[in-house]
């Protein structure tokens, strides 16, 4: 099986784990991002092998892909795969672990089930950014969220918003988020956002610190074309696709849709969203319960 694999720096603590997931893809054709290679100095790695790669270049006949690190990691690991829909597999050595959910006492027995092929795909909506200069490139795209702030004062900003061209709001605020059912659980959900579940069809808007009262976060299809306009005192704004983060002026037209792929995240048998939210969010948490 041809296997893509990226990651995070670990400790010398975390070696002998990271040694363990490669004892177990021993026999597989494994290719390991460039930056993570660059980590894999310790000479208990030099026993095996593997081809490098550049974010960017074509999965052809990649079968799987295994994060190792947090939800950060996974996020860049989606960076790299792009449209290509290989199934990702999130081994989480970070905190939280929101999407990479699988735990270090649980590595050996997933990796064997996903070897093996005992796993179902959950498939979760992209969202991908239009603009007039381009932004982000070919990484125009993002699981969790688009965001705009603002940037360099400390006076609100002004974001008139738009649905299929119809006018929805100008909202006074320090910025706005759209945010995918995956993403309604980060940066939406610290500002008031609700919980979506993944295969509702659905994005939220949510503003960040509103100057109006009757201002609430509010769902709309994935199908719809979200537009913006931006104003302010400040000249310059902050947008975001994920972990990816960039600067542009008023003179910028920005669309969010829906990417016309997904990303395929492996499911293994007793691991499901609901459990995911009891388990790293305390959602639901009842003494009665």
């Amino acid at each position: 099986m041809k296997i893509g694999v990226h990651g995070k720096e670990f400790t010398r603590q975390s070696a002998p784990f990271i040694q363990s997931i490669f004892e177990i893809l021993a026999g597989h054709e494994l290719y390991i991002s460039s930056k993570f290679a660059g980590h894999l100095k310790n000479p208990v790695f030099k026993k095996f092998s593997w081809k490098t790669y550049e974010p960017g270049e074509a999965f052809k006949g990649i079968q799987l892909f295994i994060s190792i690190g947090g939800d950060g990691t996974l996020l860049e690991s989606v960076s790299h795969i792009g449209n290509a829909e290989i199934p990702v597999l999130g081994i989480n050595t970070g905190r939280l672990g929101f999407l990479a959910t699988i735990s270090r006492e649980e590595t050996e027995s997933a990796l064997s089930q996903v070897l093996s092929g005992t796993f179902s795909l959950d498939k979760r909506a992209v969202l991908r950014l239009e603009s007039t200069n381009d932004i982000f490139g070919k990484l125009n795209f993002g699981l969790n969220d688009f965001t705009i702030v603002k940037k360099d004062t400390s006076s609100m900003i002004t974001i008139h918003t738009y649905i299929d061209g119809e006018f929805l709001n100008s909202y006074w605020a320090d910025g706005i988020i759209v945010a995918t059912p995956t993403g309604s659980t980060g940066y939406s959900l610290s500002c008031g956002g609700p919980l979506i579940f993944p295969r509702s069809g659905n994005f939220v808007i949510t503003p960040v610190s509103p100057h109006t009262l009757t201002v609430r976060p509010i769902i709309v299809s994935d199908s719809s074309e979200i537009s913006f306009q931006i104003e302010g005192r400040s000249k310059k704004f902050l947008v975001s696709l994920d972990s990816r983060m960039a600067t542009i002026d008023s003179t910028v037209n920005l669309k969010v849709k829906k990417a016309d792929f997904k990303v395929n995240l492996v499911q293994l048998e007793g691991h499901h969203y609901f459990k995911t939210l009891r388990q790293k969010l305390n959602w639901g948490l009842d003494i009665r319960n």
